[in-house]
C-alpha cells in the first residue's frame, strides 16, 4: 500500500470558462441587463444567486469571468446598475426551464414555473394568464388578454418580477408550439 501516491488532476475550468455573476437588487434591473447583454453579444444566462448573495432580488446574470469588466462598461453606458461582480458562480441554480403544455382541445395551456397562459388555438388570442404572488401580475393579465400572440407585447418587456419572466417563457413556447411568431 502506497502512503502517497499522485493526486488526480481536478477538472477546473481555465479562465476563459470560469463564471461569475452579476448581481442586481432588484428584478428590472437583471432583465434590462439580459436585455442589454444580449443585444450586445455576450454569453450569459440568467440564474438564481446562491442564497447567501441575495439581496432583495432572486435573479443574476452568470457569465464568463475574463467578459465582466466589458459586460460592466456596456451596462454602465445603458444606465442599467450592477450591484456587484462576484468571481465564483457556484451554488446558483438555473431559472426553471421546466415548460409543460396542456391541450383542451380548442384551447391550449402553457406552464412556466408557476405561471400560466391560455391561448384560443384557432385564432392565437390570449385568453388568460394566472398564477404567482408578484405585484405586476394583474398589470400583465390586463394588458396580455383579448391580443394575439402576434399583437401581445412579451411578457418581459412589461413585467419587472420572477413572474413576469416566466410567463414570458410561457408566451414563448405557446408561441413555438402554435407556429406563431414570437415578438
Amino acid at each position: 500500500m502506497r502512503l502517497f501516491g499522485r493526486k488526480e488532476k481536478q477538472d477546473n475550468p481555465g479562465a476563459e470558462e470560469a463564471l461569475g455573476l452579476l448581481l442586481f437588487d432588484n428584478v428590472n434591473e437583471a432583465l434590462a441587463a439580459e436585455r442589454v447583454l444580449n443585444t450586445a453579444g455576450y454569453a450569459i444566462t440568467l440564474v438564481a444567486p446562491p442564497q447567501h448573495l441575495r439581496a432583495g432580488c432572486d435573479l443574476s446574470v452568470s457569465m464568463h469571468r475574463v467578459e465582466h469588466v466589458g459586460a460592466m462598461r456596456t451596462l454602465s453606458e445603458a444606465d442599467v446598475a450592477v450591484r456587484m461582480w462576484v468571481d465564483d458562480a457556484e451554488g446558483t441554480m438555473a431559472v426553471s426551464d421546466i415548460v409543460t403544455s396542456v391541450d383542451f382541445g380548442a384551447w391550449l395551456m402553457v406552464r412556466a414555473g408557476n405561471m400560466k397562459i391560455v391561448v384560443e388555438k384557432a385564432t392565437g388570442m390570449i385568453v388568460n394568464t394566472s398564477g404567482g404572488g408578484c405585484p405586476d401580475i394583474p398589470y400583465l393579465n390586463l394588458e396580455l388578454v383579448g391580443l394575439t400572440l402576434e399583437e401581445a407585447p412579451r411578457p418581459k418587456e412589461l413585467g419587472y418580477t420572477l413572474c413576469g419572466l416566466m410567463l414570458d417563457r410561457a408566451y414563448a413556447e405557446a408561441c413555438a408550439a402554435l407556429g406563431r411568431n414570437a415578438r
